[in-house]
């Protein structure tokens, strides 16, 4: 029987080795030993061992066998060891499944969807090592290794954003998704630091035992409560890496990858790592109520607003992309609430259907010949079965349809806001409310934009061609009917589609009202949400039954219908109301207007601020003033003193003689 500590090394470092096998060896990098062929199934391999091995761990867990402890301790500063150390409990073993499941449908998608694509080992090498970066990040028990799968997803990230590197918008994207993701790393290390600072560990266990000792401390110079300032600065990480406002802007961008690592990113890696960090630092976070209104807030926003903008968007996977911003914003105001395990709940279900949702656009991608545009499909539905049944399915657990899983979650996020005491939850419990009817609105938009009504495609060979044709030969088909998608796409779909309906029923009762999280997560009396949640249940059945006559149904099902109207009824109607709209498009066609504010203001002040750093301060004081100033007093006092240099013994002589009075004068003067 393999040791625990061998088990989980087993899990992290197997998707490692495929990712370095496939990407040293079949890249060109160290040779080509490694085809297209050994190069998936290698990662696939590698990815699936981490995934039995996490469903191992998961077992384990529920059987009450936990693990914090060090594997390697690989440095010493002072008496303080920095270790590679891993935590297994509830929190870690769930992500780890999820992580692996997802990860382990995107890679056998990934065979048919890049399957005439030239950079088809490397990026097999990059999304194993992806899935490495966030297995490390869950499973770490110290900030130092949470901090190195943090960086490692942002790199992958950036890899795989610009996975087509001779394009510029992919390269503009991926540069955008780093420099974001720099500043909201820069707030995440002033956190751990300022931990570490005042609790001298870097080790979980330690730092939540050191909670009320912080909790009483302010910080230097103010009235403020240290433990506040650590826990925005924190949360600052997290609004990077799960995209919340203001920092989400680099997350559409990122549909400029490959659809395969957009289901990746969006469902159940990059994004979802600040709300796991928030959720795993819930011992801290649950002492200060000024950062649970600063979370609930911010989460609240993005969860409305950031939702409104997908109504607008035309490209099939942008409009997946802007549904991820506004789940994630569900997800953070579950947290503001102190609902972490909503939050984590929600995390899970909305891994499985935004990863169904992602491949199933893929899969419309790939059976439209790479045209991405929503306004040149529909009518799918008769020519690809699969892709429309699983679509639909991942739509009707978006949506929060009662018994699909999205439902389970999501209705507990709205009744957390509700039930919430913190600053701002009640306009977290407002924007979550009418966001259900958004997101019904822009979901139901796509679906018969896209399966239903008269097809809007080109059937005679001339197919328009979107944005993902870049370094593809359109998987052999020119134009002509779009299709079912091969096996290795469809098998996927259906694979997730089952979770997608069913895992809410299977999980929310020890999730949300058992004892999985106990010990792991930790809410106070004085926030009263998960009380409350648990006040009022009775088991899956009467839950989902009475959501039938709940307020978001009804907004659900009255965004279906105007959904259905605006595009299958009367598709005159939003030309129309764009055209007596026409400011407020403006405003959402510009995003509401970050990207002009992050380009023009922010990045245009920061280029001259360096600018004039360089003019002023290096050219002018540093160049002008310091090295060539001394350069110039120098040159200055030897042209005087050049003068002095007459080359007559008697002018030294002279010179010696007064110089000796003087000191005799001064010594004379000074003791007596």
């Amino acid at each position: 029987m393999m040791s625990s500590t061998n088990l989980y090394l087993l899990i992290a470092l197997a998707p490692l080795a495929g990712s370095l096998i496939a990407g040293l060896f079949g890249t060109g990098f160290l040779g080509r030993q490694v085809g297209r062929t050994a190069a998936h199934l290698i990662t696939i391999l590698g990815v699936l061992v981490s995934f039995i091995g996490s469903v191992i761990v998961l077992l384990q867990v529920l059987d009450g066998q936990t693990f914090d402890g060090t594997v390697y301790t690989w440095n010493m500063i002072g008496n303080i060891p920095i270790e590679i150390g891993f935590l297994i409990d509830g929190l870690s073993a769930l992500m780890m499944v999820v992580v692996t499941s997802v990860s382990l449908m995107v890679h056998i998608y990934t065979i048919g969807y890049m399957a005439d694509d030239p950079g088809y080992q490397r990026f097999f090498s990059y999304i194993s090592l992806f899935t490495f970066s966030m297995l490390m990040l869950v499973m770490s028990n110290n900030m130092l290794l949470l901090f190195f799968g943090w960086e490692a997803v942002g790199l992958v990230s950036y890899l795989l954003i610009g996975f087509w590197y001779t394009r510029p918008t992919a390269i503009f994207a991926n540069m955008k998704a780093f420099l974001v993701n720099r500043v909201g790393d820069f707030g995440f290390i002033l956190g751990i630091g300022l931990l570490f600072a005042y609790t001298g560990t870097m080790h979980y266990g330690d730092i939540f035992a050191k909670a009320d000792t912080l909790s009483a401390t302010t910080f230097p110079g103010t009235d403020w409560q240290l433990l506040t300032v650590a826990c925005i600065c924190l949360f600052i990480g997290a609004m990077g890496k799960s995209a919340q406002v203001p920092l989400h802007a680099w997350l559409p961008d990122s549909m400029e990858g490959p659809t395969p690592i957009s289901a990746l990113i969006h469902a159940a890696t990059m994004v979802t790592a600040g709300i796991f960090m928030v959720a795993r630092f819930s011992p801290l976070f649950e002492l200060s109520s000024t950062a649970l209104s600063f979370v609930i807030v911010i989460g609240s926003i993005g969860a409305l607003f950031l939702g409104i903008l997908g109504i607008i968007q035309t490209d099939i996977k942008r409009v997946v992309a802007y549904s991820t911003l506004s789940q994630l914003g569900y997800m953070t105001v579950a947290l503001g609430a102190s609902a972490y395990s909503v939050a984590i709940f929600h995390l899970m279900t909305h891994a499985f259907f935004k990863a169904l949702l992602f491949l199933g656009a893929g899969s419309v991608i790939i059976g439209m010949h790479h045209d991405q545009d929503i306004r040149n499909m529909g009518g799918l539905r008769k020519y690809m079965p699969i892709t429309w049944i699983t679509f639909l399915i991942g739509t009707l657990a978006l949506v929060g349809t009662p018994f699909f899983s999205g439902f389970y979650s999501k209705e507990n996020i709205i009744e957390a806001a509700g039930a919430a005491n913190v600053w701002g939850a009640g306009f977290a419990y407002y924007a979550t409310l009418i966001g259900v009817f958004v997101t019904s609105l822009y979901s139901f938009r796509v679906y018969f934009l896209v399966f239903h009504g008269k097809p809007r495609f080109d059937t005679s060979g001339n197919a328009h061609h979107g944005h993902d044709s870049h370094g593809h030969d359109d998987h052999g088909h020119h134009g002509g009917t779009p299709h079912e998608s091969p096996w290795v796409v469809t098998l996927p779909l259906v694979l997730l589609a089952i979770p997608s309906v069913f895992a809410g029923i299977w999980f929310i009762d020890p999730l949300l009202f058992g004892s999985y999280f106990d010990g792991v997560i930790k809410v106070l009396p004085e926030h009263p949400a998960m009380a409350e949640l648990a006040s009022h249940w009775s088991g899956w059945l009467a839950y989902a039954l009475h959501g039938f006559v709940t307020v978001p149904f009804w907004l659900m099902v009255a965004g279906l219908v105007v959904a259905w109207y605006c595009y299958m009824v009367n598709p005159a109607l939003p030309a129309a109301i764009k055209r007596s709209l026409s400011g407020v498009n403006t405003v959402l066609e510009n995003k509401y207007y970050v990207d002009w504010i992050n380009e023009q203001i922010i990045a245009r002040g920061a280029r001259c601020l360096g600018r004039g750093l360089w003019q002023a301060g290096d050219r002018g004081l540093i160049d002008g003033l310091l090295v060539n100033g001394s350069a110039r007093v120098v040159g200055v006092v030897a042209a005087i003193s050049r003068h002095l240099q007459s080359g007559y013994i008697y002018h030294y002589a002279f010179a010696m003689i007064i110089g000796i009075l003087a000191f005799l004068t001064f010594f004379v003067l000074t003791v007596h």
